[in-house]
């Protein structure tokens, strides 16, 4: 079963993000805490800058797509989905295709142009499973990123 996310989800979306960062060989890099996923995905005021789905199976969260909205210049609105994950044992029971075609589903309501994310370039399992979708391989974009330091400097050049 696939839903929208709910505020009782955090921490199994919290689980299932640091258990994403176990198998990308980041254990450590997972900052986020409960208390900035609830602010973000389920804010007191305003609306929300981040969305997720999960998917269930006997009432436990076995996976989860985190997703935000995007803008193209060229075609308008989008959605990026920033990670989707489902735990090792539940691989296989069609839950990862039931969250991109939820996702998939979303975008093409709202008439978006198009949903796009990462993948790791040694992660071959998850390049196959996309590849079977139809997803394209855009080898022409790279993707590049402000971190740390790096950040501080830029940000003080105003």
């Amino acid at each position: 079963m696939i839903r929208a996310a709910t505020a009782a989800d955090v921490p199994d979306l919290l689980r299932l993000v640091r258990a994403l960062a176990e198998y990308e060989r980041e254990p450590d890099a997972v900052e986020c805490t409960e208390a900035d996923y609830a602010a973000i995905l389920f804010p007191a005021d305003g609306e929300p800058t981040a969305y997720a789905q999960v998917a269930e199976e006997d009432g436990e969260v076995v996976g989860a797509a985190i997703w935000y909205q995007t803008f193209s210049t060229w075609q308008g609105p989008g959605l990026w989905l920033e990670d989707l994950f489902v735990m090792p044992e539940h691989r296989g029971a069609g839950h990862g295709r039931a969250l991109l075609a939820t996702l998939a589903g979303i975008a093409h309501e709202r008439g978006w142009k198009r949903m796009e994310w990462n993948v790791l370039d040694w992660n071959t399992p998850a390049k196959d499973f996309y590849d079977q979708l139809g997803a394209l391989h855009l080898a022409e974009w790279e993707t590049r990123r402000l971190t740390g330091q790096a950040l501080t400097d830029v940000a003080r050049l105003v």
